[in-house]
């Protein structure tokens, strides 16, 4: 499965999908005006690896988010790779998200618990710093 980079733009998040070592990332902010078509290539690469690798008991995935900002229309694509990474949670892919927030954005914070509610077969880890000074 070929991995996947995309350097960030002013309203588009960093993506590094490494499929081989199986972290992927999403990283900056995230407005585009057309939020579908520059999410919908990452969630048919995710549909691909989850059907690929749901049926190896021990498969595991680690999702980082680190999203400054993001839109109404990016938040629902959000749900779309996140419900895809729930299934495959609940197929026996071992998923976890590492969610990144501003310790001053109340916003990001209840986000990142709201969505532990709406996907839970993945493992959520809540993190108040930067996903760039985590990995210092």
């Amino acid at each position: 499965m070929n991995n996947i980079s995309i350097p960030a733009t002013s309203c588009t998040p960093e993506v590094e999908f490494d499929f081989d070592g199986r972290i992927l990332s999403l990283a900056g902010e995230s407005y585009p005006e057309n939020a579908a078509a520059f999410y919908r290539p990452l969630v048919n690469a995710l549909e691909n690896f989850v059907t690929t690798h749901s049926q190896y008991t021990g498969s595991a995935l680690t999702l980082h988010v680190a999203l400054s900002y993001f839109n109404s229309s990016s938040t629902k694509m959000l749900f779309g790779l996140l419900s895809t990474l729930n299934n495959g949670a609940v197929a026996g892919i071992t998923t976890a998200l590492h969610w990144y927030y501003d310790p001053e954005d109340d916003i990001s914070e209840e986000f990142g618990q709201e969505l532990s509610l709406d996907f839970p077969a993945i493992a959520f880890h809540l993190h108040s710093e930067s996903y760039h000074d985590e990995l210092r």
